[in-house]
């Protein structure tokens, strides 16, 4: 005989049956509506900024970046404190002898797996060589520019994972299970993407089939750090190492190069993303993510 209490109609419309919290949905809501909230706010102070701050397209992405950590670790912080009742950490966030180690096999991970895109298409006469960085630029300009974007990609890094594949895939998971969690976490990943110069529906799907690569890293060890190093080491040497567009953005490259290929297999101006060469790289990089983490399941 079931004696448990009936649930009233509003109840179950709006608050989990497992736990005295609201929906999944509901709070995946009221945190992308916090996330405008604070991404208003700091548009409006990138607003208010002399011109000097902005005046070059790497001040703006450097200034757009901080701008997001402020909303979205804002936004999260609040959904996940007063909405989840869950801690700040409990995202991904420990920290353990795993945390830095698993940053740095994230970024080496990606430098195989760009470094192979490189070489194939190199290989197949779709990039021409056509100078390096230095040959053109001081020494002191190539350092300050490369370490500029890594930092800048640092930052992209943690946003982005700590946005889809924290707070995103983490609650639509606990509302539903895990199969709608990376699902909708990367169609959200890849439609956000379509905002990107030369962006397309193709380049949409493979930022969608990136995200679920990038959600692997979590999965396996159910922390964000290797994620934000997969994040990191992915923009870092496909744009400023091997010279590709990162997403459609022309980052500073040390490899000047142009390519020539098939758009369908290179992905034109938007990158390789964009193009089927991109697949066989994901499967490197999931090889070798699961290799690297296999240790993970038994600590």
């Amino acid at each position: 005989m079931n004696t448990s209490p009936q649930r009233s109609f509003l109840a179950t419309i709006f608050i989990s049956p497992s736990e005295p919290r609201l929906r999944a949905g509901w709070r995946l809501l009221i945190q992308t509506l916090l996330l405008i909230l604070f991404g208003v706010v700091a548009g409006l102070v990138i607003f208010l900024l002399p011109a000097s701050f902005t005046s070059s397209p790497t001040a703006y992405l450097f200034i757009g970046e901080l701008a997001e950590l402020f909303a979205f670790v804002g936004s999260i912080y609040i959904a996940r404190r007063f909405l989840d009742r869950r801690s700040f950490s409990s995202l991904g966030f420990k920290m353990d002898k795993h945390a830095v180690i698993d940053i740095l096999a994230g970024i080496i991970v990606t430098f195989l797996m760009m470094g192979s895109i490189f070489l194939v298409m190199q290989a197949l006469g779709w990039v021409n060589f056509e100078s390096f960085a230095w040959s053109t630029d001081s020494v002191r300009t190539v350092i300050s520019q490369v370490l500029l974007f890594f930092f800048l990609f640092i930052i992209v890094g943690f946003n982005e994972e700590f946005l889809f594949r924290g707070y995103q895939l983490q609650t639509i998971t606990s509302g539903s299970n895990l199969f709608w969690g990376l699902f909708i976490s990367s169609i959200i990943f890849g439609g956000l993407h379509l905002g990107n110069p030369n962006a397309t529906w193709v380049s949409a799907a493979g930022i969608f089939f990136a995200g679920l690569f990038l959600a692997y890293g979590y999965i396996r060890t159910r922390q964000l750090w290797l994620s934000i190093g997969l994040h990191i080491g992915w923009n870092f040497f496909e744009g400023v190492v091997f010279g590709f567009p990162v997403s459609g953005l022309s980052i500073y490259p040390l490899i000047r190069i142009n390519v020539t290929g098939p758009k369908v297999w290179t992905g034109g101006a938007f990158g390789p993303e964009a193009g089927l060469i991109i697949l066989p790289a994901l499967a490197l990089g999931a090889a070798l993510t699961y290799f690297y983490t296999r240790p993970h399941l038994d600590s």
